[in-house]
């Protein structure tokens, strides 16, 4: 029987990879969007989810398994990004990347640990970053907000093992998608403390993206783990430094660490 798939935010970037790759592979694949009918042309099917709205979350859920019959694996993948100085985000904009960010993906957590129960089998991977193992500069929300559902993850899994339902997180590196374009970033304000410095590093930010690896190494990755019968808990993909850098972090004094990352971004 074909494992049914639902992927949060399947329209575009890793999630349309990821989605895409699945039905390939022959998996049963439903991907969501704020607004589906903007996407006529998705290779996978799309339903309306918006992460910060958890009736539309639990109808989302509703229409997969009333379509379906079950839901065997769901992917938390709709995420936002956010740059700028911590001191010049506004407080509702910081607010609004951690609804998407994290409490988004506990909604449909919550959401779905009835049905998975009930069926007494599930996976739930949770595609957080691994800018969310570091705090860094003009990108402190972000890690922060991703950071904690590495966390949370943590938790819930000692908490639902009784339930033959498996969690794990995914931490991307830097991906050639179109995330930059769907980004938040605090304005560069002109005779700011820190606009020279803001302006160069999210330069550096863009080009990174704009020069990162195809997404479908995470597609390949969700594949492997969804064929796991017991995942880890944490999994990283991405360039060797950027995974190395979280093994670095481990192994180095806080203070020598936080000089590396200075020097990185030229700070």
């Amino acid at each position: 029987m074909s494992k049914v798939v639902l992927i949060t935010g399947g329209s575009s970037g890793i999630g349309k990879s990821i989605g895409e790759f699945l039905s390939q592979k022959g998996f049963i694949v439903y991907g969501t969007s704020r607004s589906p009918e903007r996407y006529p042309d998705s290779k996978i099917k799309l339903v309306a989810l918006d992460v910060a709205d958890v009736i539309s979350i639990e109808n989302a859920i509703k229409t997969v398994v009333k379509d379906a019959g079950r839901l065997d694996v769901v992917i938390n993948n709709a995420g936002a990004g956010i740059t700028g100085p911590i001191e010049e985000i506004k407080n509702e904009e910081i607010k609004r990347n951690f609804e998407t960010n994290l409490f988004g993906p506990i909604n449909v957590i919550k959401a779905v640990l009835p049905q998975m129960r009930y069926q007494n089998s599930g996976l739930i991977i949770n595609i957080t970053s691994i800018a969310g193992y570091m705090g860094l500069p003009y990108r402190g929300i972000y890690s922060a907000s991703k950071g904690a559902l590495e966390l949370i993850t943590e938790a819930f899994r000692m908490e639902i093992k009784d339930f033959n339902i498996h969690m794990t997180n995914v931490a991307p590196g830097d991906f050639a998608t179109n995330i930059a374009a769907g980004r938040f970033h605090a304005p560069v304000i002109n005779g700011s403390p820190y606009e020279e410095k803001y302006r160069a590093v999210l330069k550096a930010i863009d080009a990174d993206v704009d020069s990162g690896d195809d997404p479908i190494i995470v597609s390949n990755m969700i594949y492997k783990i969804i064929n796991t019968s017991n995942p880890r808990i944490h999994y990283k993909v991405g360039a060797f430094m950027q995974k190395f850098s979280i093994v670095l972090k481990r192994l180095l004094p806080d203070k020598v660490y936080e000089k590396l990352l200075l020097n990185h971004y030229k700070l």
